[in-house]
């Protein structure tokens, strides 16, 4: 089986989660753990050229797992989508964040920001695999990149702070139907679409395009993820021949 699907608590989790590791000669896995509260419909995202995974999309209940083999050289990102309501014959619907197109199965498309990403692009052979988690695009909710049984500096990737409780009152997204609770939290170049903000124009290279309060705000809650484009000397992360667990909602 290329996937595998159940309810397990978090501390089987881990013992699922190293079961899971494959042999040196074969691809690396990728899983998934909803620690959150409420139903995440994960979306995933290849690169240009790269294979279309699980559909591009699925749900995962609380306290559920998913895990699925990478193919060599894979790279992509991942989504969780948060509020979805889609019609079981159609598959078709919308999510409150991270919507792609009102598909269950995003079949290739990106999530609509603001969405926390979770970013891979697989060594070949010995090469190192890179990662992190970004907030470029913004944050609808927490998530950690976690790698096992890799060799080099394999570090935990990801933002567990609640950033929807810290944000912003002009980034801030609100629940549909007069609601106030914020369920999304914009990033700053989308909520102003500044050149400053987004690193384009004559801020388009590292020596221009420095940390905003914005940014700084994201960072300081979120060590451990990109907090703006240029943010790579502590966001990216390396590591060889490891599988990852993602968890959406850390915090919990």
């Amino acid at each position: 089986m290329d996937s595998t699907l159940g309810s397990l608590s978090f501390f089987f989790l881990l013992f699922f989660s190293a079961l899971l590791q494959p042999a040196p000669s074969s691809a690396a896995t990728l899983a998934f753990y909803n620690k959150c509260r409420e139903t995440v419909w994960p979306g995933i995202q290849p690169s240009a050229g790269k294979a279309v995974l699980a559909r591009g999309g699925f749900q995962l209940l609380p306290d559920q797992a998913y895990s699925l083999r990478l193919p060599a050289g894979w790279s992509g990102r991942v989504w969780g989508r948060r509020g979805c309501t889609f019609d079981p014959a159609t598959g078709r619907g919308r999510c409150a964040t991270g919507d792609c197109g009102g598909a269950l199965y995003c079949n290739g498309a990106g999530g609509a920001p603001p969405a926390t990403l979770a970013e891979i692009t697989l060594g070949q052979g010995r090469d190192q695999d890179f990662y992190d988690v970004s907030l470029v695009d913004g944050y609808n909710l927490g998530m950690t990149m976690t790698p096992f049984r890799g060799s080099g500096k394999c570090g935990r990737a990801g933002c567990v702070s609640d950033l929807n409780e810290v944000c912003p009152a002009g980034l801030a997204v609100r629940a549909g139907g007069g609601g106030n609770r914020v369920v999304a939290c914009k990033s700053a170049c989308s909520a102003f679409g500044s050149p400053r903000y987004c690193c384009t124009g004559s801020f388009g290279s590292p020596q221009q395009c420095k940390p905003t309060a914005y940014s700084r705000l994201f960072k300081s809650a979120c060590p451990r993820a990109y907090s703006y484009a240029y943010d790579d000397p502590t966001s990216i992360l390396t590591c060889t021949g490891a599988s990852y667990l993602i968890t959406f909602c850390p915090q919990h």
